[in-house]
């Protein structure tokens, strides 16, 4: 697993599926502050809170020349799904191989219940205009996810 990156890195740009089926780069949002956040699995209990946090928040985001970008391995079906059921206003990015995953240092080994595996660490990261990171977030709750992307957006 590669390391997580550090405040004051440039961003890797990667090229992804979108939750609409269409591809999309993130050079594609300079200009823009973006949130990206990594999470496990669609329409799971904390999945779920970390993205209806954003959604929640999104009108403010959006005034700071925000986006937001979730990421997570499920497939184009399972995010339209997600998206729709939740009523989520930014993109979902499909990262089936977990490419862009391991690119931010957010795919590594996880237990549960004595098994370990590997798989996504809650994590997200918030891009400035020019592509530098100023906040990274690895191993991170639900909500304290928003909380410090938000904060951050607002310079807070």
């Amino acid at each position: 697993m590669a390391d997580p990156l550090q405040v004051g890195q440039m961003a890797p740009d990667f090229e992804a599926v979108t939750d609409t089926g269409d591809k999309i780069r993130l050079s594609d949002y300079r200009g823009k502050r973006v949130i990206i956040y990594f999470y496990p699995a669609d329409d799971t209990p904390g999945c779920t809170t970390q993205s209806c946090g954003f959604r929640d928040h999104y009108p403010v985001i959006e005034e700071k020349n925000g986006v937001v970008l979730g990421v997570s391995p499920d497939g184009v079906a399972s995010h339209q799904k997600f998206k729709t059921k939740f009523d989520l206003p930014f993109t979902l990015l499909v990262d089936e191989d977990h490419a862009i995953c391991e690119m931010y240092g957010t795919w590594g080994e996880k237990s549960s219940f004595g098994k370990t595996y590997m798989g996504v660490i809650r994590s997200h990261y918030v891009i400035d205009e020019e592509g530098k990171i100023i906040e990274a977030q690895v191993k991170v709750k639900p909500e304290d996810s928003v909380a410090f992307a938000v904060k951050t957006l607002i310079g807070g």
